[in-house]
């Protein structure tokens, strides 16, 4: 089973159709004790970061992820989602994440903002995400990213006027800037490559 992290952010009901077409039962919940269970853990976010913050901590969904990390089960960020794993976020003020992973979400330095649109995704090739997929475009939406590779993570690139994470994978623990819930088949087809995983 998989969960879909409800704290009031992310397209909840989107992401719970893309992840259930795996063919895996996919609720969207707030129950810490159904995502514990889950065989995998989805935490979708939209939005501004600090935002996201203030509702997954009112929400208990912090308390959540810390223990998924803990016990090293599996769990994947979405766009803002992702972004709240990292360190800090520096959108409308500095604001603290999560710190599951190293280094801080900034501003894309790019001449149109936000990013929109597809745009081709440089793989680590030892990407379980990516498993088929090299060099694939995938559907963005943001105009804030983290720029520093992860440690000892597969670190998978975008550019969109300057380089920036397009992926985190670090044991069962991932992340995706994009949407691959809006990216058509190769979106389920990563989605499906972590589902495998479990």
């Amino acid at each position: 089973m998989i969960a879909i992290l409800d704290y009031g952010s992310g397209n909840l009901r989107s992401a719970q159709r893309a992840f259930a077409l795996t063919g895996h039962e996919a609720v969207v919940t707030s129950d810490p004790e159904i995502c514990m269970a889950s065989d995998g853990l989805v935490v979708p976010g939209v939005g501004a970061y600090n935002a996201c913050m203030e509702q997954l901590i009112a929400a208990g969904g912090q308390v959540i992820i810390r223990a998924r990390v803990a016990a090293q089960k599996p769990m994947i960020g979405i766009c803002v989602g992702a972004q709240i794993l990292f360190d800090s976020g520096t959108e409308k003020g500095t604001h603290t994440g999560l710190g599951i992973f190293n280094g801080e979400v900034s501003k894309i330095e790019a001449p149109i903002l936000p990013h929109i649109g597809w745009n081709n995704v440089s793989a680590d090739p030892d990407s379980i995400l990516f498993q088929g997929l090299l060099n694939e475009s995938f559907y963005f939406v943001h105009s804030y990213a983290a720029k520093d590779p992860v440690n000892d993570a597969l670190n998978s690139w975008c550019e969109y006027g300057e380089n920036f994470l397009a992926a985190v994978e670090r044991g069962p623990i991932s992340a995706v800037q994009f949407h691959p819930e809006k990216s058509g088949a190769v979106g389920a087809r990563l989605i499906s490559n972590w589902t495998s995983s479990l």
